[in-house]
């Protein structure tokens, strides 16, 4: 009886070394431990957890092994009914909460997007926050779509312009190419028509289309015409009028395709932007004390020996708030004082030059101060603008700062000093700061306290 038992538990299962009973066996455990495992065993427990494995009892040596593993098997069996039970009421939870998130995430979403208040949200999947400026000055709004597109062909010459330079080669390319297949259709069906392909060779005919006898014939005499070539081999005759007026109808259209072509060509080569590579921005935006007041810095730079002309400097605060009776505004645009007032905002950019906003009772960051300047939200857009010295066309620059990138308590290091009689600029020292040593209070906490201070002085 007892071979027959042993007999049934070797043919049942593979044997595991024994565990000892203050252990626990995991299914990581059982894996490397065990060569093989049963079907009914990963049936009943799939990705289980730690199990506690019953001591076996006290039979013979021998048949240990296949004892404690049968008794094993029973309590897998048990734990894996209980598991299951957990799993389910587990499940049931975590959908619920899903949804729940679901709604939140819903609800925020737009605002998310539109730098709502919610900071951890509206960051993107490599932890950077979605910006309406980029630091090279692009703008991230994307058009809807436009149902009236009829506008752009209105204005074909912009049109083109704005075109990419891979579909601006396109058009180019098949402005000419179109125009040459065309007009070299109609001169072969021209002369198939007035008989001239099956008398090529005979001097006596009246040809009005001379050596034109096959499809490649008469778009060589297309490109030759349009392009006045004219190697004299093949020309439009005096003996029909309808080859002449065909021949000025390509003329003028030949003309008007080189003047739009190359005009635009010039102008997408000669374009203003080009020039705002070479004007640079500091990569921070820093507030510290100047003259007693609280100040809002950047610095601008012009690496070019060709200076701009009339050069000004003007800033936008970007953040969307509500308003008191529960109007959401996105992206609410707020002028930022450079100096327009005194005349500060126009720049002699020779070299490069700090611009100054002092943070005064209508400054929109009057209240914001070093703690509170963490925990909002919104973005400085600057604008340079321009006149090139060398083209006489307006460029302008631009770039953005985040909360993130100003820096609280920082200066800017110099980098101007004279060098044989003249000043030189050391751009390697463009972006150094330094920190310094000032309140973390609020330009308004600032006043408030000064104006205590003196109160008590008099008394």
């Amino acid at each position: 009886m007892m071979i027959t038992k042993r007999a049934s538990l070797v043919h049942s299962y593979i044997t595991c070394p024994t565990l000892p009973s203050s252990q626990e066996a995991s299914p990581a455990h059982d894996q490397s431990s065990c060569s093989q495992e049963s079907a009914l065993a990963k049936q009943e427990l799939p990705r289980q957890p730690t199990i506690q494995a019953d001591p076996p009892e006290t039979v013979a040596v021998q048949e240990t092994p296949k004892r404690q593993h049968s008794h094993r098997s029973k309590n897998l069996k048990r734990f894996s009914s209980r598991w299951q039970s957990k799993c389910s009421a587990n499940s049931s939870n975590i959908s619920i909460s899903a949804t729940e998130k679901l709604n939140i995430a819903k609800s925020h979403k737009k605002r998310c997007k539109l730098l709502g208040d919610e900071h951890s949200m509206c960051t993107t999947t490599s932890n950077q926050r979605q910006r309406y400026v980029t630091k090279d000055g692009k703008c991230r709004v994307n058009l809807g779509r436009i149902e009236d597109k009829s506008r752009f062909i209105s204005d074909i010459f912009t049109t083109l312009v704005d075109l990419k330079y891979r579909w601006f080669l396109l058009v180019f390319t098949m402005c000419y190419i179109l125009t040459w297949v065309a007009f070299g259709g109609i001169y072969f069906f021209g002369a198939w028509l007035r008989d001239d392909i099956a008398h090529v060779h005979d001097p006596q005919w009246p040809a009005c289309f001379v050596n034109v006898d096959s499809f490649l014939s008469a778009l060589l005499l297309s490109l030759e015409s349009q392009r006045t070539i004219g190697y004299g081999h093949r020309m439009v005759t005096a003996n029909c009028p309808e080859g002449t007026l065909l021949l000025m109808v390509q003329s003028i259209l030949g003309s008007m395709i080189d003047a739009l072509m190359v005009g635009c060509m010039f102008v997408k080569i000669s374009r203003p932007q080009q020039r705002a590579q070479t004007l640079i921005f500091s990569k921070h935006c820093v507030v510290c004390e100047r003259d007693e007041k609280l100040c809002m810095l950047f610095r601008i730079g012009d690496l070019r020996a060709s200076h701009m002309v009339d050069a000004k400097i003007r800033a936008k605060l970007i953040k969307s708030r509500q308003t008191k009776e529960g109007e959401f505004i996105p992206l609410e645009q707020s002028e930022i004082n450079l100096g327009y007032d005194t005349g500060g905002d126009r720049l002699l950019l020779v070299e490069p030059q700090t611009i100054t906003h002092v943070i005064s009772e209508s400054s929109p960051f009057w209240r914001v101060g070093a703690e509170r300047l963490k925990r909002e939200m919104f973005e400085i857009i600057v604008i340079l603008e321009g006149i090139v010295e060398a083209s006489g066309m307006t460029c302008q620059a631009r770039t953005s700062y985040t909360e993130d990138e100003i820096l609280w308590g920082h200066r800017f290091e110099s980098c101007i000093s004279l060098d044989k009689g003249a000043f030189r600029v050391d751009y390697s020292a463009f972006d150094k700061t330094f920190e310094v040593q000032m309140s973390l209070l609020s330009a308004e906490d600032r006043s408030t306290a000064n104006k205590t201070e003196k109160l008590c002085f008099r008394k």
